[in-house]
C-alpha cells in the first residue's frame, strides 16, 4: 500500500508538472504584440469646422489592446508634422488646416508591446461654403456660415478724422470677422451713442465682402467738445435672423477722443 501511494504522488506530481508546461508554453503563445491587419482610416468632410473620426482598423494580437491617437498636419509634399493637442479619436478642422491635408496616427498597445499605423492622408482641407479668397489672402465668408460655437468679432476700427474737433458728421469703419479668423460679409451691424442722444441714431449697415461697414455718424448738439474728452459708442455685429442679444451676435463698446474746436 505504501508502494501504491509513492506511486500516486509520482503520477500526480509528474501530471502536475506537465500541466504547468503545457500552460506556460500556451502563455507563452499568447504573448502577441500588436500588429495591423486592416490600416485605420479617417471618415468625415475635410472642411474647416466639421468634425472628422479616426477608425481603429483591424489589428492582431493579444487581447486586451487600448488605441491612442495624434493627429498630423500633412503640406503638399506628403511631409506630415503633429498637430498641437489633437490626441482624440475625433477631430475638429480648423481654420489653420485650410490647404492642408490630415491624417491620424493610431497607436495600439496590450500587455506585449506597441504598434502604430496612420491612416491615408485626407482630401485638401477646403474653407467653409461660400469662402472668397481676398487680395489680402483672408477668406471671406457670408455670415450665414457661422454658427455656434463660433461667433462674431468686431475688429479693424477706423474713424475719419480720428479725433472729433466738431460736430459735422464723421465716419466709422468696422470690420466683422468670426472666431476662426475669417472675414464676414453680410453681417448687421449697428451703432449707438453713450449716452444715447449723443449721435443720431442710424440704420442698420451689411458688411461688404472685405467685412467692412462704413456709416457715417451725426454728432448732436449733446457732445461736448473738450479736449481728452471721448465720443464712446456701443456697436452691435449680428447675423440676419439671430435674436438681437443671442446668437453669433457680438458688441464692443468704442470711443473717439474730442478736442477743443479749432480756432481760425
Amino acid at each position: 500500500m505504501r508502494k501504491l501511494q509513492l506511486v500516486l504522488v509520482a503520477a500526480t506530481a509528474s501530471a502536475l508538472t506537465a500541466l504547468a508546461a503545457v500552460a506556460g508554453f500556451a502563455e507563452a503563445q499568447s504573448a502577441v504584440p500588436p500588429s495591423n491587419a486592416e490600416n485605420p482610416s479617417v471618415v468625415g468632410t475635410a472642411q474647416d469646422g466639421q468634425l472628422l473620426v479616426a477608425k481603429d482598423g483591424e489589428w492582431a494580437g493579444t487581447n486586451p489592446m487600448t488605441f491612442t491617437y495624434q493627429w498630423q498636419r500633412c503640406n503638399t509634399a506628403g511631409a506630415c508634422v503633429d498637430v498641437a493637442n489633437a490626441t482624440a479619436k475625433a477631430y475638429r478642422v480648423a481654420t489653420a488646416d485650410v490647404g492642408s491635408r490630415l491624417r491620424v496616427r493610431v497607436s495600439a498597445r496590450n500587455a506585449d508591446g506597441t504598434a502604430a499605423e496612420a491612416t491615408a492622408q485626407t482630401a485638401v482641407v477646403v474653407a467653409p461654403a461660400g469662402a472668397q479668397r481676398l487680395a489680402d489672402g483672408k477668406f471671406s465668408i457670408p455670415a450665414s456660415s457661422v454658427n455656434m460655437p463660433d461667433r462674431l468679432v468686431l475688429t479693424g476700427l477706423q474713424f475719419t478724422p480720428t479725433v472729433l474737433r466738431s460736430r459735422a458728421p464723421f465716419t466709422g469703419r468696422f470690420r466683422v470677422t468670426d472666431t476662426r479668423g475669417y472675414v464676414v460679409r453680410d453681417a448687421i451691424v449697428l451703432v449707438t451713442g453713450v449716452p444715447l442722444g449723443w449721435i443720431t441714431a442710424p440704420q442698420e449697415v451689411t458688411t461688404n465682402v472685405d467685412g467692412f461697414a462704413t456709416i457715417q455718424l451725426q454728432p448732436t448738439t449733446r457732445l461736448r467738445l473738450v479736449r481728452g474728452g471721448s465720443m464712446v459708442m456701443f456697436v452691435r455685429a449680428r447675423k440676419q435672423g439671430d435674436d438681437l442679444l443671442a446668437g453669433i451676435s457680438t458688441r464692443r463698446l468704442v470711443r473717439v477722443r474730442t478736442a477743443s474746436p479749432a480756432t481760425s
